[in-house]
C-alpha cells in the first residue's frame, strides 16, 4: 500500500521557492528519487501564492518512508528548511487498492 505525503512549505517572500530550487540544484532531490521505495518527489508552485510550495512525496510503503527519515539526507532537508525559515502543513494519503471506481472513470479522460 503506497503512501503519499503532500507537504505545503510556506515562508516569507519567495523563501519556499528558494528552498525548492536549492533542494534541486544541490542534487538532494535526485538522491531522494534514487532511494529504494521512492515513487515520486516533485515540487509544484501555486499560481496565486508565491510564498507556498507543494511537495508531493510518494513511497511504496511506510517502511520506505521510515528508512528515508533515518537517512543523513533528512538533516540536509532540515538544515535547508531552517535556512529559509519555512513552516509546513502536511497531508497524508494511503493508496486505495481498489483503484478508481468505474462510476468515476466516466469523468477521466486518459
Amino acid at each position: 500500500m503506497s503512501v503519499t505525503v503532500n507537504i505545503y512549505y510556506t515562508g516569507k517572500g519567495c523563501n519556499a521557492r528558494k528552498f525548492a530550487e536549492e533542494m534541486k540544484s544541490s542534487g538532494t532531490v535526485e538522491k531522494i528519487k534514487a532511494e529504494k521505495g521512492n515513487l515520486r518527489y516533485e515540487y509544484f508552485f501555486p499560481m496565486d501564492d508565491e510564498s507556498t510550495v507543494l511537495l508531493i512525496d510518494s513511497w511504496e510503503n511506510q517502511q520506505a518512508i521510515d528508512v528515508h527519515h533515518a537517512s543523513p539526507m533528512m538533516q540536509t532537508i532540515i538544515d535547508l528548511r531552517e535556512k529559509y525559515d519555512l513552516h509546513m502543513k502536511v497531508e497524508r494519503y494511503v493508496s486505495d487498492e481498489a483503484g478508481v471506481p468505474e462510476t468515476d472513470r466516466t469523468f477521466i479522460k486518459d
